[in-house]
């Protein structure tokens, strides 16, 4: 896949998008479905999600991630500029928070049965994200 320029969605071009190679809306709710499943029963987890629901956010996860791989761009129209870290920084997130949430992203990366380049290409940005978000030993 081409590198792209700078301002443009990672892996879309006017030929390839990953969104719809994955298989589009669909695909990212089963993600983020079985995320929160995991998310909602994990002792760690759950109480860094202080709404007692948690449709906010696997709205905004669900959004956030089509928009990120070249899908709708409404994240942004809702929500502005994702500043990921910024938006963390009120919850502790050490590296056991870290790895429970990439346990639970790995569940819902499996769910997906995914050809293994896009599997990858999706893993890898998964897990660089979720070290960029540790704050706290």
């Amino acid at each position: 896949m081409p590198l792209q320029p700078t301002g443009q969605q990672p892996f879309t071009t006017p030929q390839y998008n990953f969104y719809e190679a994955v298989g589009g809306h669909e695909t990212f709710v089963k993600l983020v479905d079985v995320f929160y499943e995991g998310v909602a029963e994990d002792p760690l987890m759950r109480p860094m999600y202080p709404e007692e629901d948690l449709g906010p956010a696997k709205e905004r996860l669900l959004l956030f991630l089509e928009q990120y791989w070249g899908g709708p761009k409404t994240y942004g129209e809702q929500r502005g500029h994702p500043r990921l870290r910024m938006r963390h920084m009120p919850f502790l997130v050490t590296p056991e928070a870290r790895d429970a949430w990439l346990r639970h992203m790995r569940a819902a990366v499996d769910a997906l049965d995914l050809a293994p380049l896009h599997e990858e290409t999706l893993w890898d940005y998964l897990e660089r994200a979720a070290h960029s978000m540790v704050n706290s030993a």
